[in-house]
């Protein structure tokens, strides 16, 4: 035994393992709490089951299913990535957590990055869970996997940066009223459920212009009408990608 065998090294552990600690830690309370799983599992697949099940929307010929599976996953995304983040995030910065994880070894950046992972790591068990129910009900998917991947991430980094900027800018309060309500507005404009050619025309126009609809379009015109790339749609969540994400790093708020 040589001298300094029980010497204590203190210190920061790896960068890697903080980020990967903080992401299942947050992965973790997201899936605890039954409102977030209320918005991000159990709303989406009411609406799956039921408009696919009940004749209540003209989803067009095909069946109704194959309509309303892309919508819902961009619903799950918006949900989970827009809403349910900025109200955690919200209550979180209220009652100073962020402030004091701002503070710990671990860089703002890198606890962005595990919310961030977080988000994914979510969205992953909803996308298979809401996937499986489909198939259960007859939809049968096209198209390039790969398109379906990169929509997916902008769509993320879109609402991502959204909710972030509502959580670091407004009062929790405020920031639950307004994700909430801007759910349930994207819910019924953004093409989800109702098609945007239900829509007056100089409606549809600024309607396909957000990125619910941007997702919700890329997503149907891949899987239910195997197209290619859509690459207007994913121009549109590029912009809302770097526009929301770099507004939330510049506003964003710690206290």
């Amino acid at each position: 035994m040589t001298a300094g065998t029980f010497t204590p090294k203190p210190g920061a552990a790896p960068l890697s393992r903080m980020i990967a600690a903080q992401t299942a830690l947050e992965t973790r309370m997201l899936l605890r709490n039954g409102e977030q799983l209320l918005l991000t599992v159990i709303i989406p697949t009411l609406l799956l089951v039921l408009f696919s099940t009940v004749d209540i929307v003209e989803t067009g010929e095909d069946a109704a299913v194959d309509f309303l599976a892309p919508g819902i996953l961009a619903l799950a995304v918006m949900s989970t990535a827009f809403t349910g983040q900025a109200i955690a995030t919200g209550f979180e910065r209220r009652y100073g957590v962020l402030k004091r994880l701002g503070a710990s070894p671990l860089p703002r950046w890198a606890l962005m990055s595990a919310k961030t992972l977080s988000v994914l790591v979510t969205e992953v068990l909803q996308i298979a869970l809401l996937a499986a129910i489909a198939f259960a009900l007859g939809w049968s998917p096209q198209g390039n996997p790969l398109a379906v991947v990169l929509l997916l991430v902008l769509g993320t980094a879109a609402f991502s940066g959204l909710g972030l900027l509502m959580a670091g800018t407004l009062k929790a309060e405020a920031t639950l009223a307004a994700a909430n309500l801007v759910f349930l507005l994207l819910l019924v404009g953004g093409g989800v459920i109702v098609p945007l050619e239900k829509f007056p025309d100089a409606v549809q126009s600024v309607l396909a212009l957000l990125p619910i609809a941007a997702l919700s379009d890329g997503l149907r015109d891949v899987l239910q009408h195997g197209s290619g790339i859509p690459w207007g749609d994913i121009g549109i969540l590029a912009v809302w990608a770097v526009l929301g994400l770099g507004a939330a790093a510049k506003f964003f708020r710690w206290e």
